[in-house]
Parts: structure tokens; C-alpha cells; sequence
């Protein structure tokens, strides 16, 4: 694959690494912990990096009702678009700036982005600021390298991706802002992802009546309720193992229940206590009938609580990435690349997370999940502590990335 393109577009990227790491260290060093989500001082920052890479960033803010609504502070999304010449596909290249706040544990600074034995550590250096500055600059190499002649490519940075996307790329998709033909989405170095799971996440009240401990018959205990809702939540996840998904990487279903809040003090029977679900979907199963089965379920283990009410809030619901047959080119242009830049051959599979990539596939966008972000997420410590990324991958994907546009656009 010794096409001089090639050669021209490694070459460029060789000589521009160090620049790219260093853009990346100023995007770590930007907080976007969300929550709080206060992330517009993010997307005015990167938009004035880019700017001094002579990319203009349209700047997309949410309004402030919506976002405060949303349980944020502040969003901007931006938009940068590289027109080739007429026909050809437009490429969108998406990747989100919000991330979990960084925890205990750190033997780093999560916002130093110091570089330790050739990894840059910092929260969100691997998932998924890293692609910031991948696609930024496998955009800039196809600028100076191999300057297309048709097409366009444009970068999404957004900054929801941990409440659901729908303030970030799905704000932009249904005001219109944009509509690509294809899109490569933040992801793993190791793997290109053509599917993952939804997740339904529900908000389960049990209300009773608060009394004194010392006549605990005057009152109806929702914590005593509640263990019974857990057991039967519990067994469940016995049901859900036993449907198991036909996309590589994806195992089963699965029901977490991620917190719980009730009572009032020590010696009061509890007269409220709230759990919060999640339950994974995979890539077959019907959102709605696996929404309308877990309100069954928790309405049938109530029913043997006399007194108990019980109220349901739906929190979230992503919908499932399907395997698509259209994101063919996609997944060719990034496995030919990725073979001959790493050396081996980059398989294709389903990922148990879900993304901000079932939005794009909603509005029928083909779509891939490839970028420089972690070999798994386990490795790279991505929401824990310590998260890092290993440079060489960074420069390896942005190889790949370019490549891959380079083929596309023609």
C-alpha cells in the first residue's frame, strides 16, 4: 500500500505529533465535569485553538432554559466544516468533550495532562478528548497532504454524551445543522464498533407513611417494600442472561440498580425510598416492550406491600445502535488503513456501552466508532483514576483516520 498519498499524509502527521499532543493537553486542562456539565468555557477554548490551526468553529449554544432544564449549566456545540468541491459524501466526525468527574484514587493530576513513559494522563485524555485531536489533525494532514477534490469533512465536538447526547449531536441533528452522509465517531483504537446497547433508565419511588419507630404499626415502611422490589429486580437479571445477543461483543441484557435514598433518621420507619435503574438493552430487543416488561415487573413485586405506592419516571432511554450494511465504505476504508498502520488486522464488533452514534443512525446517518481512544476501557482507566491514553495510538489513529477520509473523498 505504497500509494505516495499515504506516504504524504504519515509524513505530515509525523512532523505535526508534537502540536497534536500539546492541543490535547490544553483540552485536558479544561474542566468539563459533568456534572455540574458547565461546559461552554470548553467549547470556547477549543474553538480558539482551532482557530489558531485556521479552523473557524460555528459556535452552537443551547439555550440556557433548555440546559438548566436538562439538570447542565451550559452547553456550546461546535461545528467546523472543510468543503472540498461539489459532489461527494459529506463526513462527520464526532467526538464529545463532557466526561465524569474524576473520583478518588488519581496518582496524577486529572487536569495536568502530564506525559509519563510515552502516556498522557488526565480525565478525558482517553474517552474522548483524544479524538479532538485526532480528527482535527487527520482533517489538517488531508488539507496539506492530500487535498481532495470533492466532498466535504466536518467535526462535531458536543458536549452531552453523558445525559444522553440529546443537547449535543442530537441538538444539532434536529435543528438541521447538519446532515452527513456518514460519520466516524469517538471510540477505540483496537476495534471498529458497528453496533451497541440502549439503556432505560428509570426513577422507581415507593411512598408509605413515616411514623415513630416505637409504634411502628401507625406507619407503611417503603424501605421494607423495597427489599422485596430488589429481590425481584435481582432475580431478574437471572431472565436477562438467558437472552443473549448475536453481535460479537455483546453478551446479554442486564439491570443494574445504581443508587437508592430513603428514610428520614434512625428511629423513623421509612415513609419514601427512591431507587434509580438502568437497564441495558441489546441491539434486538424492542425498547418499548423492554420498558412496558420492567414496569410490570415493579408494579407486580409492590402489589404484595399493602399501602405502598409506587411512582415511575423514565430518566433516560438510548435507543440501540443496529448493525448497519451501509457503513460498508466506512468500515473497509478504516480496516484497510488500520491493518496496514498497526499491523494487524482491526476486527469489527458490538460494544455493551451505549453512544452518541445511535442519534446519527436515527436520522439515518451510516455510521462506525473507531478513533484513538482506548484498546479496551478497562486498560486505558477511562471514568476511573488514572486515566491515560498511549501516545503512539494517538498517532497511529490519526494515520488511520486520515487515510480513511483520503479514500472516501476520493
Amino acid at each position: 500500500m505504497n500509494d505516495p498519498r499515504y506516504e504524504a499524509l504519515d509524513a505530515w502527521i509525523d512532523a505535526h505529533f508534537d502540536a497534536e499532543v500539546r492541543f490535547l493537553q490544553e483540552l485536558v486542562r479544561v474542566p468539563t465535569d459533568t456534572p455540574p456539565g458547565n461546559n461552554a468555557p470548553h467549547a470556547e477554548r477549543t474553538a480558539e485553538l482551532l482557530a489558531g490551526m485556521g479552523l473557524q468553529a460555528e459556535r452552537h449554544p443551547v439555550p440556557a432554559a433548555e440546559v438548566r432544564a436538562y439538570g447542565l449549566q451550559s452547553i456550546t456545540n461546535l461545528i467546523v466544516r472543510r468543503r472540498f468541491g461539489d459532489g461527494g459524501p459529506v463526513i462527520a466526525l464526532n467526538a464529545h468533550g463532557d466526561v465524569v468527574p474524576p473520583g478518588e484514587g488519581w496518582t496524577h493530576d486529572p487536569y495536568g495532562a502530564e506525559i509519563v513513559a510515552g502516556k498522557l494522563y488526565g480525565r478525558a485524555s482517553a474517552v474522548s478528548k483524544s479524538d479532538f485531536a485526532s480528527f482535527t489533525f487527520a482533517l489538517r494532514a488531508l488539507e496539506a497532504a492530500a487535498l481532495p477534490r470533492r466532498g466535504s469533512v466536518e467535526l462535531h465536538f458536543t458536549y452531552d454524551e453523558e445525559f444522553g447526547g440529546e443537547l449535543g449531536p442530537g441538538w444539532l441533528l434536529s435543528h438541521g445543522l447538519t446532515k452527513p452522509d456518514y460519520l466516524i465517531a469517538a471510540g477505540f483504537s483496537y476495534q471498529i464498533v458497528t453496533a451497541h446497547n440502549g439503556c432505560l433508565q428509570l426513577e422507581v419511588t415507593l411512598h408509605g407513611l413515616a411514623s415513630h419507630a416505637a409504634y411502628p404499626d401507625t406507619g407503611v415502611d417503603a424501605l421494607q417494600a423495597a427489599t422485596k422490589l430488589l429481590t425481584a429486580l435481582y432475580a431478574y437479571n437471572g431472565v436477562l442472561r438467558e437472552r443473549r445477543s448475536k453481535v460479537e461483543g455483546i453478551t446479554h441484557p442486564y439491570l443494574n440498580v445504581g443508587r437508592i435514598e430513603g428514610g428520614s433518621n434512625t428511629n423513623v420507619v421509612p415513609g419514601k425510598v427512591l431507587l434509580k435503574l438502568d437497564r441495558r438493552m441489546i441491539p434486538e430487543e424492542d425498547p418499548a416492550a423492554v420498558e412496558a416488561e420492567l414496569r410490570a415487573l415493579v408494579a407486580s413485586a409492590v402489589t404484595t406491600s399493602a399501602g405502598i405506592r409506587v411512582e415511575i419516571k423514565r430518566l433516560l432511554l438510548a435507543q440501540p445502535l443496529q448493525p448497519q450494511t451501509a457503513n460498508r465504505p466506512l468500515v473497509e476504508a478504516l480496516q484497510r488503513h488500520g491493518q496496514a498502520v498497526f499491523g494487524e488486522l482491526i476486527p469489527t464488533s458490538g460494544t455493551p456501552l451505549y453512544t452518541d452514534v445511535r442519534l446519527y443512525g436515527a436520522h439515518g446517518v451510516p455510521a462506525v466508532i473507531y478513533g484513538a481512544g482506548p484498546r479496551t476501557v478497562l486498560e486505558s482507566n477511562a471514568k476511573r483514576a488514572d486515566e491515560h491514553l498511549v501516545l503512539e495510538d494517538l498517532r497511529r489513529a490519526t494515520k488511520v483516520i486520515a487515510r480513511a477520509l483520503a479514500d472516501l473523498l476520493g
